[in-house]
């Protein structure tokens, strides 16, 4: 199997996994907002509770992280497709396309289309490739209610309501 077969089977192997969509934003070392759509967020742990997120090498917005040593999260809701669509692009003025502010540290936050957003510091980064693993320590998170973005199968949907049932859950220990 060549290299560029083996990367399409995995693009459309994780295409297969549906997961929620954030903007991941720092600042650069001007001060300038830097952001980038990212899908690749997990939590790493609860104690102290640190966020893990994948970035591009090369890109400014990991550039950014690593030189002001902080980023947030913004978690996208149902309405933010635009932002997640306007971050994964290429326009380097991607921010003069949402709205935005300051948040309580000063670090970039999608005020009308995130419906959650922590602030991280950076505690770790390990390069993977040609991207890097990043764990950021969540300092402050400010939330709502909101229903979350979703990607999977290379197109966005909204997360179902919640239907009531009686039944047992699938796993029970």
């Amino acid at each position: 199997m060549t290299s560029g077969t083996r990367q399409q089977r995995y693009r459309d192997l994780m295409s297969a996994f549906p997961t929620g969509i954030a903007v991941v934003t720092s600042l650069d070392t001007e001060k300038q907002p830097r952001g980038m759509t990212c899908s690749s967020i997990t939590s790493a742990t609860l104690d102290p509770p640190t966020l893990l997120v994948c970035l591009r090498i090369g890109s400014a917005t990991l550039q950014a992280v690593t030189s002001h040593g902080s980023f947030t999260i913004n978690l996208l809701h149902e309405g933010g497709q635009h932002a997640a669509e306007v971050f994964s692009g290429p326009d380097p003025d991607r921010f003069a396309r949402v709205t935005w502010k300051q948040s309580w540290s000063g670090l970039p936050w999608l005020v009308e289309d995130a419906f959650a957003m922590a602030e991280c510091q950076v505690s770790g980064i390990l390069r993977v490739g040609d991207h890097a693993v990043v764990l950021g320590a969540v300092n402050m998170i400010y939330q709502t209610t909101g229903t979350p973005l979703l990607y999977g199968l290379r197109s966005f949907a909204a997360w179902p309501q919640p239907v009531t049932s009686d039944r047992l859950p699938l796993c029970v220990e």
